[in-house]
């Protein structure tokens, strides 16, 4: 079997208060379907905004009322790997260059040619690869938490401390342990760490039970993972 498919029947879109959110459904370049989620009027100044690690969508709940309510029309995929959008099953379809097309896909597909692109930690890195790679498609970039890829890389390469810091990045390069440690405890564990890293209050008890549930559905958490692998297996970088 080639991939994981969406979980249709099972499929329950999390709510926020006072936002009527759409549905969409993206084909990648190849062949596989992300399912992206839109806010606000169809002719407002298209925003997208992309999510990070271990997050999905859903990571962007604040922003969306802020900017529907403003007039834009805000763009939200799951992104390759994550909650509801399909999972390649090889690592080498999680090359950044890829994930850059994703987005590029769904520029095209959604008829948003000029969008401001904001990207978050994993999403910020597709980001960056997405507004080198496609700068015509883009009125704009904002990054969060991520510096530049020339920068990120010389600086891994360089600075002891921040290579410590990343530890995690070589750890989740072992090949299935990471996601089942994660699992363990059914994932509360896991919800407790990404709750602890965060300031007080960003994260309610029912937000994180719809994280748990995404990070549940089949083989979502080693394919969210996959990102970190493919970034060491198949490192690609172009652009200025």
């Amino acid at each position: 079997m080639r991939q994981v498919s969406f979980a249709a029947a099972f499929h329950m879109l999390p709510r926020i208060p006072g936002v009527e959110i759409s549905e969409k459904r993206v084909r990648t370049t190849d062949g596989y379907t992300l399912r992206v989620h839109c806010a606000g009027p169809d002719d407002g100044a298209p925003i997208i905004f992309l999510h990070g690690f271990p997050e999905f969508w859903y990571g962007w709940r604040k922003q969306i009322p802020y900017f529907s309510e403003r007039g834009y029309r805000v763009i939200v995929p799951d992104q390759r790997g994550y909650n509801d959008s399909d999972k390649p099953l090889h690592i080498s379809e999680y090359a950044i260059v890829q994930l850059a097309d994703d987005v590029a896909a769904i520029v095209r597909q959604l008829h948003c040619g000029g969008a401001a692109l904001v990207g978050h930690d994993w999403g910020a890195a597709a980001a960056w690869q997405a507004a080198m790679r496609y700068p015509a498609m883009f009125s704009r970039l904002a990054v969060l938490n991520v510096p530049h890829p020339r920068v990120m890389v010389k600086t891994l390469a360089t600075n002891p401390k921040q290579l410590l810091k990343s530890w995690y990045m070589f750890f989740f390069q072992l090949p299935f342990f990471p996601a089942w440690l994660a699992s363990l405890d059914g994932y509360r564990r896991f919800a407790d760490a990404m709750r602890s890293s965060a300031n007080p209050g960003s994260f309610t008890d029912d937000d994180m039970e719809i994280y748990i549930a995404s990070w549940q559905k089949p083989e979502a958490l080693n394919s969210m993972i996959n990102w970190y692998r493919a970034a060491f297996q198949h490192p690609h970088f172009s652009g200025p």
